[in-house]
């Protein structure tokens, strides 16, 4: 993605996020003096661009809440239950894109709607282009790497603890973090 130099057309075309080579995490605060990190293990989604006229670009993402992955079990089974994603009644996370704008010569601005336990809210997800390359296979990828911060609140993800020493155990602010390759159809 560049506005100088880069012909965009010849990356014109319809992708598959490759989910074994691509990562989306998130990131939250925990008890107010570390973070933990996890990642959805399952997901889908698809790429439309269009070189002459980026700014088309249509991007669906799908994660299934209940692949969530911080390595403990324990918090896991809590994060899947009604507490936090209620997976039972909302076992889909979604991503649609709305729009895309250019920002940079390798950057660019995903708008799009995010939903999570059934609240749908606008997000800016800042992406920066990797590269394209053919791998051994012959497929066309293409890479990107983005993160936005949210506020978990604002999709209905209330719960927390207080903490004796003041403050609370779970962050509302949390870092999604997104590691794409995205492979071309045939």
């Amino acid at each position: 993605m560049t506005t100088t130099g880069l012909d965009l057309t010849a990356f014109t075309g319809t992708y598959t996020i490759d989910p074994s080579h691509s990562q989306i995490g998130f990131v939250a605060r925990h008890a107010m003096v570390t973070k933990v990190r996890g990642a959805f293990n399952d997901f889908t989604g698809t790429v439309v661009f269009d070189g002459a006229n980026p700014e088309a670009t249509a991007v669906t993402v799908t994660i299934q809440a209940a692949s969530v992955d911080t390595r403990n079990a324990q918090r896991d089974e809590h994060l899947r239950g009604n507490d936090f994603f209620a997976m039972q009644e909302h076992p889909e996370i979604t991503f649609v894109s709305t729009g895309l704008r250019i920002t940079g010569e390798d950057t660019f601005d995903l708008v799009g709607d995010l939903t999570v336990k059934g609240v749908t809210n606008q997000v800016t997800i800042p992406f920066t282009y990797q590269g394209s390359a053919t791998d051994p296979f012959g497929n066309q990828r293409l890479g990107f790497e983005g993160s936005v911060a949210i506020n978990r609140k604002d999709y209905g993800v209330t719960w927390n603890a207080a903490l004796e020493t003041g403050g609370f155990l779970v962050s509302d602010k949390i870092v999604l973090e997104f590691e794409i390759s995205a492979i071309r159809n045939a």
